[in-house]
């Protein structure tokens, strides 16, 4: 695609041509990028997407020279026409910060903990403008905070990074990003693991600094819904090069190459109820160490022919009303039968029926909670740190959950989610009310043995698998582990370990194998195992997905949603992507400051939210669909007042 064509006479503030990057491994060469072009435009949005491991970030990184010492980058990357492949670290630190500037995932990792807010936006001024004086510096720095919505900005110029939430660090960043006013902003992942209101408060952010720096911003996400309320232009990568690139809205309305179509497809609708499972893209990308013949995604594309495994496809123009490229040896056959993703993928399966025996209502309660209280004593500041206010974490909760259905946690970080998830799992008697698990009072238990009987039915999933999986222990023994805890004999433990791999997907062959042996998805299978391995009746699931690629995390909703149709599992599930939540659970209870506000059915909750707080939430998730998103309201509670939240314009072309 020749952007000068599409863009008239505007030149790009930096062209990309030829770009390769290579790394030397232990096995052997990596070939992270290989031979991608862009075209980057003043006030102009570009994501770049794809499944971890598609070169994306390293593409990202090769543009401003933050790759490591062994990498090697080759082609050219010029800005406003000065090339900067090839100049050293010292020449490109004039351009860092001043010219392009980074908004890093993690923020924590991109602040000194041991300097104020204040010392470093002053940092971020002062190496490109030494001559700066010490009260132009701080008015500086107040009005850049105060421009991405910090509150009294020049108090909190003193504070340190550990003293704001991680949405407002993530503020700071981009008010450091914005500093010099550059001519292009790189975002990698910034709103990943962040709360959806908090997500929405950062990509407003974020528009609002290109909308007043007139920066070029490249973001590097693998969330298409956010792709869809904020790019421009996409670029789809795969095993190191662009395989579709276009505008926004023809990417989600007409895209062409199987792997775009796949991306999109295992992506829920928090829009819609759901009525079919996701479609999930099976298989995992290919190594970088070692790509396949031909095109990287023939072992896993369901249009596949002899010739995709001999040569790998070119990227070529679509015969399309706007520029579009893509790189498919089917893209004609694609074009002249306007194949779809329901044409190219297998049939959409419909959900399983959980309720085929017993209505819902007449099946037992596995979790009852009622009336729940959890208070912490309020932490001062100084030698004698121990304050005299209380916080109460949660305040009164009441919920119940039946045999096989999913009650799903909803609410920002802090609302007590979390909290209410670790009373149950402790099963200790509570501050006030009371826990039921399987008409068991958790606080009329005794003794050992009776407590060990109610852990058996009642299991937990974490967010990150590597944390709850022994590195030094291979799967056979993770898996063990909990049986052996029950008393479980050797015979009886191998037949369960067999078992459990077949049930969660995985070969059976590989229990010798640890956990850094496999990939995220598959780690996350290997935790599920184990919680499914004493047959649990209630499974606590605490954000099971929240790092993992959109395919993956289809696969993963699947297989939760046929075990619990299969074993008639109860889930209490608490996450804070509200799509996941549309799709997998039955019943939704809202969490604010520490109290349900709103709970009922899933689906009535999402189409009529009654609560202002509901609102705001629900009105905060992206919808992976440009239409959509360009014309929705985004409202924001001020006080208990919901009101329009000003989000900056995308042009009057809407993307195109």
């Amino acid at each position: 695609m020749s952007n000068n064509t599409q863009k008239g006479a505007v030149a790009p503030v930096m062209q990309v041509r030829g770009l390769k990057v290579s790394f030397a491994t232990e096995a052997g060469r990596v070939d992270a990028v290989r031979g991608v072009d862009l075209d980057i435009y003043r006030g102009r949005t570009l994501a770049i997407v794809g499944e971890s491991g598609s070169g994306k970030s390293v593409c990202a990184l090769s543009l401003i020279g933050l790759l490591d010492d062994n990498a090697r980058v080759s082609g050219s990357v010029t800005l406003d026409g000065e090339e900067l492949v090839g100049k050293s670290d010292e020449g490109l630190s004039a351009y860092r910060g001043k010219r392009i500037a980074m908004v890093f995932q993690d923020p924590l990792s991109a602040l000194t903990p041991m300097l104020t807010i204040g010392d470093q936006v002053a940092e971020a001024l002062l190496v490109h403008n030494p001559s700066m004086d010490a009260a132009s510096v701080r008015a500086r720095s107040v009005e850049l905070l105060g421009m991405v919505g910090i509150p009294e900005p020049e108090k909190r110029l003193d504070s340190y990074p550990h003293e704001f939430s991680g949405g407002m660090r993530q503020r700071v960043v981009i008010a450091m990003a914005m500093a010099n006013d550059p001519d292009i902003i790189i975002a990698d992942e910034p709103t990943t693991a962040l709360d959806v209101t908090i997500q929405a408060q950062i990509l407003d952010v974020l528009a609002m600094a290109q909308e007043k720096t007139g920066a070029a911003v490249v973001l590097i996400t693998h969330d298409l819904a956010v792709v869809a309320g904020t790019a421009d232009d996409v670029c789809v990568m795969y095993a190191g090069r662009i395989v579709e690139r276009t505008d926004v809205d023809t990417l989600f309305s007409h895209p062409v190459q199987p792997y775009t179509m796949g991306l999109l497809g295992a992506v829920p609708k928090p829009h819609e109820a759901a009525n079919h499972r996701l479609v999930p893209i099976k298989g995992a990308p290919p190594s970088l160490a070692a790509i396949p013949s031909g095109c990287p995604f023939s072992p896993r594309c369901p249009m596949a022919t002899e010739r995709c495994h001999e040569v790998e496809p070119a990227l070529e123009a679509v015969p399309d009303a706007r520029p579009h490229l893509a790189a498919c040896d089917e893209l004609e056959r694609v074009v002249s039968e306007g194949l779809t993703f329901e044409d190219v993928y297998p049939e959409l399966d419909p959900l399983p029926a959980k309720w085929a025996d017993m209505p819902r209502d007449e099946r037992p309660v596995t979790l009852a909670v009622h009336d729940l209280v959890k208070t912490y004593q309020a932490q001062g500041k100084g030698l004698l740190r121990r304050g005299s206010d209380t916080v109460r974490a949660v305040d009164h909760v009441s919920f119940k959950i039946h045999e096989g259905e999913t009650l799903a946690l909803v609410g920002e970080s802090g609302s007590g989610k979390s909290t209410t998830l670790m009373q149950i799992m402790d099963l200790v008697a509570p501050e006030h009310g009371s826990i039921e698990v399987l008409g068991h009072d958790i606080s009329a238990l005794k003794g050992r043995r009776e407590r060990l009987a109610v852990r058996r039915d009642l299991q937990i999933i974490f967010q990150d698998p590597m944390s709850s999986l022994d590195p030094r222990m291979p799967i056979y023994s993770v898996l063990a582990e909990p049986l052996k805890a029950q008393g479980w004999s050797s015979h009886d433990i191998n037949r369960r370990i067999g078992e459990l791999m077949g049930l969660v997907g995985i070969n059976p062959d590989y229990v010798d194998r640890f956990p850094t042996q496999f990939s995220g998805g598959q780690r996350q299978r290997i935790a599920i195992a184990r919680a499914l391995a004493t047959s649990p009746k209630v499974l606590l699931l605490d954000e099971p997905i929240a790092s993992l690629d959109v395919s993956i995390q289809a696969g993963i909703i699947n297989l939760l949603e046929d075990l619990q149709a299969q074993l008639k599992l109860s889930y209490l599930f608490v996450a804070h992507d509200l799509a996941v939540i549309r799709h997998i659970s039955d019943t939704v209870a809202v969490m604010h400051n520490g109290r349900i506000v709103e709970q009922g059915d899933t689906d009535e909750v999402f189409d009529h939210p009654k609560d202002p707080y509901t609102k705001a939430l629900i009105s905060a998730i992206p919808i992976p669909d440009p239409a959509v998103e360009r014309t929705r309201e985004r409202l924001v509670l001020v006080g208990n007042r919901l009101v329009p939240a000003r989000r900056p314009g995308r042009g009057q072309d809407g993307g195109a």
